[in-house]
C-alpha cells in the first residue's frame, strides 16, 4: 500500500530538478513522484509537503497551483480533503509525451518552431477570454522581466509569461501542447553574447508589454502584429 506523504526532501537544497524557482524545483519533484501512483491516490496535504520539504508555505502553495493548472494534482476541501492524483486526461497525458523527450537532438529547435506556430493561437485565444482581474498577473510578470538580474532569470520570467497566457486560452488541446513546449524552452538559454545584451533584454520587453496590453485590451489585431513581431525578433 502507497504511502499518503510524499518523499522527504532536504530542505531546498535537496531538490533535484535543475533550475527554475524553488516553487517549479518542487512542483517537477512532486510531479516525478505522483507519476508512480494511480489516479485518485492521496499525495497528502500543503502543510506535510512544506513540513517535509523544509520550504515556505506561499512556496508550496505556488507548486501545488502549478500542478493543479497542469491537471496533475486535484485538491480536495473539506474533512477528509487533501491533494490527490487528478485522473490524467488525454491532455495531460499528451504533455507528459512531450515533456519525455527533452534529451533528444534537436528537441530545442522543434519546441521553438512549435511554439511560434502555436503563438497567436494561444495570445488571440487569451485576448478574447482574459477578464479584468487575470491582467495584473500578467503585468506581474513583465515587472519581474524587468527587475531580473540576469539573463537566465530574465528568461525563467519571460516563459512565466507565456504560461500565465496559455492559461487564459480555452483550447486545452493547444495549451497542453504550447505549455509542454515551455519545459524545453526553460533548459535552453540562448546567450546575448554576440550582441548588447542590456538593449536586446530591453527590446525583448518592449515586445511583450505589447503583447500584455493588446490582450488586455482584447484587441485581436494587436495581438497578431505583437506576435509577427515576437516571433521575427528571437
Amino acid at each position: 500500500m502507497r504511502s499518503r506523504r510524499v518523499r522527504r526532501w532536504s530542505g531546498p537544497a535537496g531538490l533535484s530538478a535543475p533550475g527554475g524557482t524553488r516553487a517549479e524545483q518542487l512542483a517537477a519533484a512532486l510531479e516525478g513522484r505522483i507519476r508512480e501512483l494511480n489516479p485518485g491516490s492521496p499525495v497528502g496535504t500543503i502543510e506535510e509537503i512544506r513540513r517535509e520539504s523544509g520550504l515556505a508555505r506561499p512556496t508550496v502553495s505556488e507548486a501545488i497551483r502549478l500542478l493543479r493548472d497542469r491537471g496533475v494534482l486535484e485538491i480536495r476541501p473539506g474533512r477528509g480533503g487533501g491533494l490527490f492524483v487528478a485522473d490524467q486526461s488525454p491532455v495531460v497525458r499528451l504533455r507528459h509525451t512531450l515533456l519525455s523527450v527533452a534529451g533528444e537532438p534537436g528537441t530545442v529547435a522543434d519546441a521553438i518552431e512549435l511554439r511560434n506556430h502555436l503563438e497567436e493561437l494561444i495570445d488571440v485565444g487569451a485576448a478574447r477570454c482574459a477578464g479584468e482581474d487575470d491582467i495584473p498577473a500578467l503585468r506581474a510578470c513583465l515587472a519581474a522581466m524587468a527587475a531580473a538580474p540576469d539573463w537566465d532569470a530574465f528568461l525563467r520570467a519571460n516563459w512565466a509569461l507565456h504560461e500565465r497566457i496559455a492559461h487564459l486560452c480555452p483550447n486545452t488541446m493547444a495549451r497542453a501542447v504550447y505549455v509542454g513546449t515551455l519545459g524545453h524552452l526553460t533548459s535552453s538559454t540562448a546567450r546575448t553574447a554576440d550582441r548588447d545584451a542590456d538593449a536586446y533584454r530591453a527590446a525583448r520587453l518592449r515586445i511583450h508589454a505589447d503583447l500584455v496590453e493588446a490582450i488586455a485590451a482584447g484587441d485581436e489585431a494587436a495581438v497578431r502584429a505583437a506576435v509577427a513581431h515576437h516571433n521575427h525578433t528571437d
